[in-house]
């Protein structure tokens, strides 16, 4: 009996040890690879400038024989690469040499090493203001600011209008896998991406999912999700680790991931967002193209927690009305007509400027409007734009992105007027200046109502202090309730008036937009004033 079991025994591990043999004939010959070529493309390497042009970008290709795939290390940071191709940017000021590794990978996960040491020049350095606003002390995290318009989208590639074919609404996207992403920028040069940060507590869970681009989001791997038009919503990852780096290529500031790191929907690309704006405290406004080159992926993030607001929810989020200037040349006339002429008494402020429809004084450029008040020598021309007859509306919330006119005795305005003004007499009829700014008193900004208990010079307003109100962009908002009204600067409140059903404020008002020079509330005009504009991104109009 024994020497059977001895037998069946002998059998059975010869069957397996059989079974195992041909298993591992599947993978062949077991070839390490060989003949690594590392060649290194320096960014703007000439005759003249040996080791680049200064942006420390190089972009790299790798081969072998009998390799499947590569990674690339810089040192502190690592790419994996699967076709052998890869950018990096060197950010180390000055000519640094750096020895870059790659690692060939062949059948079985067998691997190949060579390195290269290269000389790159690197000469931008990010300005503080930026770096304080991404890093903070150390280490900053950042969300999307899921609750405001706008803050997920996409429009046409090297469009200057954010978020220009598509805007998502606030919390449009809540069951998609974004909004619970976390990323933090550290000043060691570290970007962490942490794929749901609900689960954190009270120990690190390093499960979720995260948000992307059909077929572009298989580049993160294999998947299993049915695509919901072209999204894959839910994607199972883990948190991860990557680098990276501000360059500012063309002037253009902007945040460079290594490896495959990214924020809010993954599209592929070269993991580059720009900044088109950070002019509101903890907020930017970034984008991307995608790796097909077919969008651009507009995102808001803020480094604040939803709910750690300045004081101010709008109770208005649907977009009524909106002119986002995407068409160059006069301002669009189903939007827009004009005043004209000097008026009576300068506008019944003494102001010096007439008011033309000429392009030189109103017109659209690259989705901007300008109004630009000019110098004639004898006199000033300027434009003021109205939306009177075009369209007029009752309550909501306006918001205006605009960028302001220097020069002594600029003033320029964005208000509303009561539509009846003409058989309700001013200041019977009110008035709302959402915006006004006075050349003279450079980055204070004023925000006043007007009407009958309260006007002109003992009119109901506060001011506030901007920084570069005439160099950046800001967000110049008014939120009018049968309840309230709410004047804003990039989302912070500074002035509010208590609506009552005795106030002019709820009955139809319109749009105007204006520069004005001098005048009672512009002041002295400079002597060697010539020209200046007030540039307008887009005004929308919520209910």
């Amino acid at each position: 009996m024994k020497n059977r079991f001895k037998i069946i025994a002998f059998i059975l591990v010869t069957a397996l040890f059989s079974g195992c043999q041909e298993e591992d004939q599947t993978f062949g010959n077991i070839v390490a690879p060989s003949n690594i070529v590392i060649v290194p493309e320096i960014v703007g390497q000439d005759a003249t400038n040996p080791n680049g042009d200064g942006s420390g970008v190089v972009n790299f290709t790798a081969t072998a024989d009998n390799a499947l795939s590569y990674k690339f290390s810089f040192g502190n940071a690592e790419q994996n690469a699967p076709s052998g191709v890869t950018s990096y940017t060197f950010s180390n000021l000055g000519v640094n040499t750096y020895t870059v590794t790659v690692v060939a990978y062949g059948t079985g996960g067998v691997s190949s090493t060579a390195t290269i040491d290269i000389d790159v020049l690197a000469t931008y350095a990010p300005p503080a203001d930026l770096l304080s606003a991404l890093v903070g002390d150390g280490s900053k995290t950042w969300r999307i600011k899921s609750e405001k318009q706008a803050h997920f989208g996409l429009g046409p590639v090297g469009g200057a209008v954010a978020a220009e074919w598509y805007a998502a609404g606030p919390g449009e996207k809540s069951a998609t896998g974004m909004y619970d992403d976390r990323y933090i920028f550290n000043a060691d040069g570290t970007f962490t991406h942490i794929v749901n940060s609900t689960n954190d507590d009270p120990t690190v869970e390093v499960t979720g999912t995260v948000f992307g681009r059909e077929p572009l989001i298989t580049e993160l791997g294999p998947h299993s999700e049915t695509p919901v038009g072209a999204d894959i919503e839910n994607y199972p990852y883990q948190d991860y680790s990557e680098n990276w780096v501000i360059t500012a290529p063309g002037g253009v500031e902007t945040i460079n991931i290594t490896g495959l790191g990214f924020i809010g929907y993954y599209t592929g690309g070269d993991h580059k967002y720009e900044i088109f704006s950070r002019d509101i405290p903890n907020e930017f406004t970034i984008r991307t193209t995608d790796g097909n080159s077919e969008f651009d992926w507009w995102f808001i993030i803020t480094s604040e927690e939803e709910g750690a607001t300045t004081g101010f929810e709008t109770i208005y989020t649907d977009l009524l009305w909106s002119d986002e200037f995407d068409t160059n040349g006069a301002p669009n006339p189903a939007n827009w007509t004009y005043d004209l002429g000097n008026g009576t008494d300068g506008w019944g402020n003494q102001e010096a400027q007439t008011y033309t429809n000429n392009l030189e004084n109103a017109e659209v450029i690259d989705g901007v409007l300008k109004i630009t008040a000019i110098s004639t020598g004898s006199g000033y021309t300027s434009a003021r734009l109205k939306s009177e007859g075009l369209f007029d509306f009752t309550y909501g919330r306006v918001e205006v992105r605009a960028k302001l006119p220097s020069g002594g005795g600029t003033w320029p305005a964005i208000w509303m007027l009561g539509s009846n003004y003409q058989t309700n007499v001013w200041p019977a009829c009110g008035e709302i200046d959402i915006m006004e700014h006075k050349g003279n008193q450079q980055n204070t900004i004023h925000g006043t109502l007007h009407y009958p208990e309260a006007f002109a010079g003992s009119a109901d307003g506060s001011t506030t202090v901007v920084d570069a109100a005439s160099d950046q962009f800001h967000n110049y908002t008014v939120e009018w309730t049968p309840d309230v009204i709410k004047i804003l600067v990039d989302d912070t409140v500074y002035h509010t008036y208590t609506n009552t059903s005795a106030s002019p404020f709820n009955s139809d008002f319109f749009l105007i937009l204006n520069v004005a020079m001098g005048g009672t509330f512009g002041g002295d005009i400079d002597p060697a004033f010539t020209q200046s504009s007030m540039e307008i991104e887009y005004v929308r109009v919520y209910q």
